[in-house]
């Protein structure tokens, strides 16, 4: 074995020894508020992706999505169509604010969504819960963000996990969400014209 090679092995040994000793450290489970934010594409697909996890260790999860609704995407068709008893889905919305130009209509899909998801996170048998772009609805003040973060600390479930998509996550769910990502745009197709596609947009 070369000199190089054990000095490789050497350092790997002393970092899986401090990596497992951080790891024995870390015992407790709980449910997180989990927040995806930033201008980067990925939010939701990386929520999805959670969602998915849950279904597949056979987690009981739920979907509600604030603001798309006007078309149809992927994961709705593969959840709906194929993990129904795993995943309650429910689109709430009818599309982004500039597309339906009815502010009181959005307040008001805005409103019932809400309503839906304090319905679903308070069932403790949800192990995940997913909002699904409320924070444009709370961006726009549609829906109370003292609300939302009163509603977590005060109601959520100890072990249901609650994900908040959608750019602009206001401060005060920052401050009580236990891990937030920020999803940074450094290159995106669309600014070259090409436009959204299946199976990478929706």
């Amino acid at each position: 074995m070369s000199a190089d090679v054990e000095r490789h092995n050497s350092k790997m040994a002393k970092k899986k020894a401090a990596r497992d000793k951080i790891m024995a450290t870390k015992t407790e489970e709980k449910g997180l508020i989990i927040v995806h934010t930033g201008k980067g594409k990925g939010k939701s697909s990386s929520a999805f992706g959670m969602i998915f996890r849950c279904i597949a260790h056979g987690m009981p999860t739920a979907v509600v999505q604030f603001i798309k609704g006007g078309m149809g995407t992927g994961e709705r068709d593969l959840i709906t169509q194929n993990f129904s008893d795993l995943c309650q889905f429910y689109t709430m919305g009818e599309g982004f604010t500039w597309e339906t130009q009815d502010k009181s209509r959005d307040i008001e899909m805005a409103q019932a969504a809400w309503a839906k998801a304090k319905e679903l996170i308070a069932d403790e048998t949800n192990r995940m819960v997913l909002l699904d772009e409320i924070n444009i609805a709370l961006r726009y003040d549609y829906v109370d963000v003292a609300e939302v973060v009163s509603f977590l600390k005060e109601h959520k479930p100890p072990m249901t996990h609650v994900v908040l998509t959608g750019r602009n996550a206001k401060e005060e769910l920052i401050e009580v969400a236990d891990l937030v990502t920020e999803m940074e745009l450094i290159k995106h197709p669309f600014r070259s014209g090409v436009k959204a596609q299946a199976g990478v947009e929706f």
